[in-house]
């Protein structure tokens, strides 16, 4: 079995995750909490902003990796370009252009379930809170933050485990370099061409493995919380 690979998208699925938390958090509150104010206007941007977030959850992994690798490309796009003028190499075929993809590939997998942990939240707590003098900013910290805790573990978990085992978009943006863009389930390919299915076997399992330990620990959050309910 690759430890290499297994490593490496492991590295990857946290980094991802550390990247995806605070992006994931913002863009809940944004479309929840403030989904009560503002005009028709408002409310239809938030409508655009929810669909081009879910696109990922539909579209082909290698649609999205083609297009981001054409966005980053340093000979096709002059974003490519200037990234690599500021940070001297280029995006695609590295570890970074794998974070990138992932990250957007990633990000409704956690916005969901942290956007519906937040929409859970009975409003009248939120108001208390602020009849109190408690700011918008105190309100989140220290009522919705912690009341969305269960749809943040499941966002988090989700997110991991989807980025542990995404094929489509990393190969895409990534390739097949050994130590940096292969990952486990690139290696899991590259073993069933070169028909060692000893290898993809090991390391198919190893990823059935966390995926099992994954969603029983989802499945456990959401029946605490049912509980917690009744």
């Amino acid at each position: 079995m690759d430890w290499t690979a297994l490593l490496l998208s492991l590295r990857l699925a946290l980094t991802t995750c550390a990247i995806v938390l605070p992006l994931a958090l913002g863009i809940s509150a944004w479309l929840v909490l403030g989904r009560s104010e503002g005009t028709a206007f408002s409310r239809l941007r938030r409508t655009i902003v929810e669909t081009v977030i879910a696109l990922p959850l539909v579209l082909p992994p290698t649609v999205i990796g083609f297009y981001l690798l054409w966005a980053f490309s340093p000979t096709q796009s002059p974003v490519g370009r200037l990234l690599v003028s500021v940070f001297g190499q280029s995006i695609p075929f590295s570890f970074w252009g794998l974070v990138v993809g992932s990250a957007i590939y990633s990000l409704p997998f956690a916005v969901q379930p942290i956007a519906a942990g937040m929409r859970a939240i009975p409003h009248e707590l939120m108001d208390s809170a602020r009849s109190l003098g408690a700011g918008r900013g105190r309100t989140f910290w220290r009522v919705v933050l912690p009341l969305s805790a269960p749809g943040i573990v499941v966002g988090m978990i989700l997110t991991f485990a989807h980025t542990l085992g995404e094929f489509g978009i990393v190969l895409m943006i990534g390739g097949s370099i050994r130590g940096e863009t292969r990952t486990a389930s690139i290696s899991i390919y590259n073993d069933v061409q070169a028909m060692n299915y000893s290898g993809a076997t090991a390391m198919s399992l190893v990823l059935i493995g966390i995926a099992a330990a994954a969603i029983t620990v989802i499945m456990v959050v959401r029946n605490r919380v049912a509980v917690v309910r009744r």
